[in-house]
């Protein structure tokens, strides 16, 4: 696996539990259509940026 893919995965799920946590812990938080957008977003910014670096 190369090191631009790894970064994707691992940055992805850190996203994906950052986004997560809060909406367990705050039921009335729990929007699931925006934290999937959200999440989905984020992990677009990170591709973007790592594409732009490298």
């Amino acid at each position: 696996m190369s090191t631009l893919a790894l970064l994707v995965v691992i940055t992805g799920i850190l996203f994906l539990g950052a986004i997560g946590y809060p909406i367990d812990r705050h039921p009335r938080l729990a929007k699931p259509l925006g934290a999937c957008g959200t999440w989905a977003a984020a992990l677009t910014a990170t591709v973007a940026l790592v594409v732009a670096l490298r």
